[in-house]
């Protein structure tokens, strides 16, 4: 299993839109960078769903339910989309604040390449955010 870091702004497409949805596609993404790792997402890896530029924070995980696929929000062949749906609102967010003040975090991408929309993680660094998430007050 792979983990990620799928980002939106939420007065576009946020958390709850997705719940309300229940399957949700993951399209527009128009970075080759991000367009390759949505291309090496596989069904049931998990994410995290991030709240750019509004609160800046992860709100809660997310599982891909469909491999890369033509994006409809384009004809361009090049552009892929994923399906996705939630999986659990996070007890407590966790801020971009946060990990950018964590010493454990300097090296993910989210804190590295805030500008990417689509980014890898590794297990214990997901777990370790859940970790967080769960013990902030």
């Amino acid at each position: 299993m792979n983990y990620w870091i799928l980002k939106s702004e939420p007065d576009v497409y946020s958390y709850d839109d997705l719940v309300k949805q229940k399957i949700g596609t993951w399209d527009g993404v128009r970075n080759y960078t991000a367009r390759n790792n949505l291309k090496e997402m596989k069904k049931g890896d998990l994410a995290f769903f991030y709240h750019s530029n509004i609160g800046k924070e992860i709100v809660g995980i997310i599982k891909i339910e469909e491999e890369a696929f033509q994006d409809p929000s384009s004809e361009d062949g090049r552009w892929v989309a994923v399906k996705v749906s939630p999986v659990e609102k996070l007890k407590h967010t966790v801020t971009l604040k946060d990990l950018k003040a964590d010493p454990k975090m300097q090296h993910i991408e989210l804190v590295r390449l805030s500008r990417l929309s689509v980014m890898t993680l590794k297990k214990e660094d997901f777990d370790y955010i859940l970790d967080v998430a769960e013990s902030k007050k």
